[in-house]
C-alpha cells in the first residue's frame, strides 16, 4: 500500500469540536445526495406512467424508466473522474461543495418537470438529462467526501470518520425508502400520480441547497493546503500519474469496491424483491426488515471504523469477511424453515454488511495526497459501474439454476474479500 511523507499536522491529537462539525456536515451531505440520487427508483412506475406516451406497453415504459435511472450509474465514472481532477489541482472543498450543488439542482428540476402530456418528447429527455447530472454529482461526492474527512482528522481516526461518513450514505438509501412508503401511506394512487410523486424530489432538492449553505463553514484539508504551500500538487494529469504508478493500489481499490457492490446490490438492494419472489413474503414485511437492515448497516459501518482504526483493517477486513459470509450463509438457509426469524436474520446480517465501512479507508490510504482523490475516484466509480451494474444480471441468471445464487455470490466475495486482506501490505500511519 502506497506510503507518504505526508502527515497529518497533529497525527495523534484527540477528535476535536471542529473535526466532529465537519464529519457531521459531510454525513448529512452525503445521506441527502444518496437520497436525491435513489429516491427515482422508488416511483419509477409512476414516473414512467406520466413521462412516455400512454400508447406505449408496460414492460416497454418501465424498460424505459429504468434505463434512464441506469444512465445515473453509467455517468459516475466520467463525472467522478473529472470532479476528481479539479479536486486535486484545485482543492477538496470546491469540489465537495459543487458535487451538492450539481445533485440538489436536478432534484429539485425532476420535481417542477412537465410531463409527457404537457411537453410530448421533451418531458423524458429533460428526465434523462437531471438524471446524468445526477449521477455526475454522486461520481463525484462519495470519494470526494471520504477524501475531505480523511484529511481533516488525525491518521489514526481515518477507520471511524469514513465509517460515520458511509453510514451517512446508507442513511439516504433508509430515508429514501421511508420517504415512499410515507407518500405512498398519506397519498391515494391517484394523488400520488397527479401531484404526492413531485414532493420526495422537491424537498431533497431544497434540503441539499440547505446542506450547500451549511458547507460552506467547512474549511479546505490541512493535506491540501500543505500540498499548495509545498507546491506539491499534480505536475501532469492526475489520473495518468494513478494508471503510469498506482497501478496496484488501483487493483486493490477496484477489487474492494467490488466486495463493497455485492453487500450493498444484494444484501440491500435486491433482497427485499427475492424475499417477495423466493420465500413469499408480502411486500410491507419484507420492506419492514429492510428498514432494520438498512439501519444496522449503518452501525456495522461505524462499528468497522472504529475496529479499523483499534486493530488496523486488515484483520478487520478478514474478521468482518467472514462473518459476512456466515451470516449471509445462514440467512438464506434459515428462512425456508424458519420465516418467523426474518427480521433478527436480516438486521443481523445488515450489520455484518457493514465490514465494508473499512474499504474507504483502505482506499484513502492507498494513495498519496496528490492524486488521492483521482485515484480513489477512477477506482470506486468504475468498479461501481461495472460490478455493481453486472450484479443483479449476474445474480437473476444464477437464480435459474439455485435459489441460493444470491448467497453463494454474495459468499464468493466475501471469500475475495478474506483473501484482499491476507495479501494486502498495511501501513497505518500513511495518511
Amino acid at each position: 500500500m502506497a506510503t507518504t511523507d505526508f502527515h497529518h499536522p497533529s497525527a495523534a491529537r484527540p477528535l476535536t469540536g471542529q473535526d466532529y462539525k465537519t464529519l457531521s456536515l459531510a454525513a448529512l451531505g452525503g445521506a441527502l445526495e444518496f437520497y436525491d440520487f435513489i429516491i427515482f427508483v422508488f416511483f419509477a412506475t409512476t414516473i414512467g406512467a406520466l413521462f412516455f406516451p400512454p400508447s406505449m406497453p408496460d414492460w416497454l415504459r418501465l424498460f424505459q424508466t429504468f434505463g434512464i435511472f441506469a444512465a445515473g450509474y453509467v455517468v459516475r465514472p466520467l463525472g467522478g473522474m473529472v470532479m476528481a481532477h479539479f479536486g486535486d489541482l484545485l482543492g477538496r472543498k470546491k469540489m465537495f461543495n459543487l458535487s451538492i450543488v450539481l445533485m440538489a439542482v436536478p432534484t429539485l428540476m425532476i420535481g417542477l418537470l412537465p410531463t409527457y402530456a404537457s411537453v410530448g418528447l421533451a418531458a423524458p429527455l429533460l428526465l434523462l438529462l437531471f438524471r446524468v447530472l445526477q449521477g455526475a454529482a454522486v461520481g463525484g461526492e462519495v470519494p470526494g467526501a471520504w477524501v475531505f474527512v480523511s484529511e481533516h482528522v488525525p491518521a489514526r481516526r481515518i477507520g471511524y470518520a469514513c465509517g460515520t461518513l458511509t453510514a451517512g450514505l446508507t442513511f439516504g438509501i433508509l430515508l429514501g425508502s421511508l420517504m415512499a412508503r410515507g407518500i405512498h401511506h398519506f397519498f391515494t394512487p391517484g394523488e400520488v400520480e397527479a401531484f404526492a410523486w413531485r414532493i420526495p424530489f422537491l424537498l431533497g432538492g431544497i434540503f441539499g441547497l440547505g446542506a450547500m449553505v451549511l458547507r460552506r463553514w467547512l474549511h479546505e484539508t490541512p493535506v491540501f493546503t500543505e500540498l499548495q504551500q509545498r507546491k506539491a500538487l499534480a505536475a501532469e494529469l492526475p489520473l495518468k500519474a494513478v494508471l503510469r504508478g498506482h497501478r496496484r493500489a488501483v487493483v486493490l481499490s477496484m477489487l474492494l469496491t467490488w466486495v463493497l457492490s455485492a453487500g450493498i446490490v444484494v444484501v440491500i438492494l435486491m433482497t427485499p424483491a427475492l424475499l417477495q419472489k423466493i420465500h413469499g413474503f408480502d411486500a410491507p414485511t419484507a420492506l419492514q426488515a429492510n428498514t432494520a437492515a438498512t439501519l444496522c448497516l449503518a452501525f456495522g459501518c461505524i462499528a468497522a471504523g472504529l475496529l479499523a482504526d483499534r486493530f488496523g483493517a486488515r484483520p478487520v477486513l478478514l474478521g468482518g469477511a467472514l462473518l459476512f459470509g456466515a451470516c449471509t450463509w445462514l440467512f438464506y438457509t434459515t428462512l425456508t424453515a424458519r420465516p418467523d426469524l426474518l427480521l433478527p436474520l436480516y438486521a443481523v446480517l445488515g450489520f455484518s454488511v457493514g465490514v465494508v465501512g473499512v474499504v474507504p479507508g483502505v482506499m484513502v490510504r492507498a494513495f498519496p495526497p496528490a492524486v488521492r482523490f483521482s485515484g480513489i475516484s477512477f477506482s470506486y466509480n468504475l468498479s461501481y459501474a461495472v460490478f455493481g451494474g453486472l450484479t443483479p444480471v449476474m445474480v437473476t441468471l444464477l437464480l435459474k439454476n439455485h435459489p441460493l445464487a444470491p448467497a453463494y455470490y454474495v459468499m464468493g466475495l466475501c471469500a475475495l474479500g478474506a483473501v484482499i486482506a491476507l495479501v494486502m501490505k498495511e501501513d497505518r500511519q500513511a495518511a
